[in-house]
């Protein structure tokens, strides 16, 4: 959950972006520490920097790397950059059993047995999806700091066995962002703060900053994060990923720490469409536990990238939210080289006004999630191998630990959330049909009526700085939104950079359109190759 986004979906959207977005977060002429100055000068050499799954799998087959050498190289990386050089703190706990399970496929692979692309391959997940192992399941939360489980999560199940090798855990904004209005994302009080590895003193965005910025950073090949509104887009912009938010039902989420029914789903967080699209496919498929997943049946793929076409531009209707036309200075240019390149590769571009049309929604967002994640959470917490059994038990740990679990900010959220009634309250009910209702019949009707292949727009603002002291500030713009409320398709493609600072461009569609918008992304991001790896710069002067 980006806090920001639902925040400001009361009022759909203030788009406009102040100057400290793009500012440093200290004065250049501030003290800094010893060696700060050199900290970014020495060329990052790692070996896999930037290496697709395409690419180590043919290593693989050609014996260069082993899935054991290459999860080795990650674990001596994720060592190097996130524990002992710029500190990312991205990586919130390392599986023990990883290279047992890499030596396990490798044994497999000499027996002529592959199971698939992802045979091998090094993945960390975010830590609100249960894993059935040695490691912790806990949403970052010290509440639930003692949940080791003995099932995995469906799509846990589905990656294990797809081959991958489930390297470990990463950090998040605590409880997916969903426990205070004046919290600061990607901290955690089990897990601390995360940094954004292309601007150190900037934030990596919640929630799933653990897997943005460590899929950026190359600590492995490729990572999972979780959305209920931007969790998974906002921090793939800021790190210059790309990132796929997948219609509601396309992924399970039996097994996952949960926000909102209506809006949950994991999905895809990579430094390539192609990478993202084949962990898309791979974890697809209806799951008996999760009734949403059943409207899925015969509307998914188990390959999408057979979508991937670097000629996918010609001849379609791309909308544009006319409302992200005029950001700020510093977008406004890389927004605009963007449409022009759309243009050029044969897209026809039609504003539209989306925005416009979700001002009746008000609160009501805010309401749905706070009555789903009090009804979903205590059914998780109920069958966790946790002391924390409910949202109750969780508020009392928090007030009766509040120097170690909220130094920081509180857990007005959360207090919320136990102050509502059920799922069969009016309010509710009331809100689910409205938020849901005017989301999805505006994104239908102007993708009908103007006959468009997606609507496009930034996916966000720019990485704003770290602030533990005042939370988050508002970065100027979000387009997560709609796709998230309506539990539609969202890809975030690297469309530029200011000052070092990734943005993304998002392409929104309706539902199980995944194939169509990664399609529109491939062919983006081919013609315009605007990923970059990370610098780790100290600050924007550093």
């Amino acid at each position: 959950m980006h806090r920001r986004n639902f925040l400001k979906t009361s009022s759909v959207a203030s788009l406009t972006l102040g100057t400290l977005a793009v500012s440093s977060c200290t004065s250049p002429t501030s003290d800094k520490k010893d060696g700060d100055e050199n900290k970014t000068a020495k060329p990052d050499d790692f070996a896999l920097n930037e290496v697709t799954i395409d690419t180590l799998q043919q290593k693989m087959q050609s014996k260069e790397y082993t899935s054991r050498s290459i999860t080795e190289l990650y674990l001596k990386r994720i060592n190097d950059i996130d524990k002992n050089g710029p500190k990312l703190n991205a990586v919130i706990e390392l599986n023990p059993d990883a290279l047992d399970i890499a030596d396990a496929m490798d044994k497999e692979r000499a027996n002529g047995k592959v199971r698939g692309p992802l045979h091998g391959i090094p993945v960390l997940i975010k830590d609100n999806i249960t894993t059935g192992d040695k490691m912790h399941t806990t949403a970052g939360a010290l509440a639930i700091a003692d949940n080791i489980m003995k099932d995995d999560a469906f799509i846990a199940k589905k990656l294990r066995d797809a081959g991958a090798v489930l390297l470990g855990k990463t950090n998040l904004s605590e409880w997916a962002n969903f426990r205070s209005t004046h919290s600061t994302s990607a901290w955690s009080s089990r897990g601390g703060q995360t940094k954004c590895p292309c601007v150190l003193d900037r934030n990596p965005s919640g929630s799933s900053a653990g897997s943005g910025s460590a899929a950026s950073a190359n600590l492995c090949a490729i990572a999972i994060g979780t959305e209920t509104d931007g969790s998974i887009v906002s921090p793939s912009s800021v790190n210059g990923l790309v990132g796929i938010k997948p219609t509601v039902g396309l992924w399970s989420r039996t097994g996952i720490i949960p926000i909102s029914k209506t809006q949950d789903t994991a999905g895809p967080m990579a430094r390539t469409v192609r990478d993202a699209a084949i962990l898309l496919g791979a974890l697809a498929g209806a799951d008996p536990k999760d009734s949403y997943t059943a409207a899925s049946q015969g509307k998914t793929e188990s390959d999408y990238t057979k979508f991937l076409d670097a000629n996918g531009l010609q001849g379609k209707r791309i909308g544009i939210e006319k409302d992200a036309m005029k950001i700020s200075p510093a977008m406004d240019p890389i927004f605009k080289e963007a449409i022009d390149l759309l243009k050029s590769k044969g897209a026809t571009i039609v504003e539209v006004e989306l925005y416009k049309q979700l001002k009746p929604i008000g609160q009501s967002s805010f309401a749905v999630l706070l009555y789903e994640f009090k009804d979903g959470l205590n059914q998780y917490l109920s069958g966790a191998n946790s002391k924390m059994k409910s949202l109750a038990d969780v508020i009392a740990f928090n007030k009766q630990n509040e120097a170690k679990a909220m130094p920081f900010f509180k857990q007005e959220i959360l207090e919320q959330a136990q102050a509502k009634g059920g799922l069969d309250a009016k309010e509710y009910l009331d809100a689910i049909a409205k938020t849901t209702g005017i989301t999805r019949k505006a994104i239908d009707t102007i993708m009908k009526q103007n006959n468009l292949d997606a609507i496009a727009a930034p996916t966000n603002g720019f990485a704003v700085c770290i602030d533990l002291v005042n939370g988050d500030y508002d970065n100027g713009f979000s387009f997560s939104g709609p796709a998230a409320m309506a539990g539609y398709p969202h890809i975030t493609v690297p469309m530029g950079y200011f000052n070092e600072l990734p943005v993304g461009l998002s392409f929104i569609s309706t539902p199980y359109k995944e194939g169509d918008i990664i399609k529109l992304g491939y062919a983006y991001e081919q013609a315009s190759k605007k990923r970059m790896a990370p610098k780790f710069k100290v600050d924007l002067f550093g």
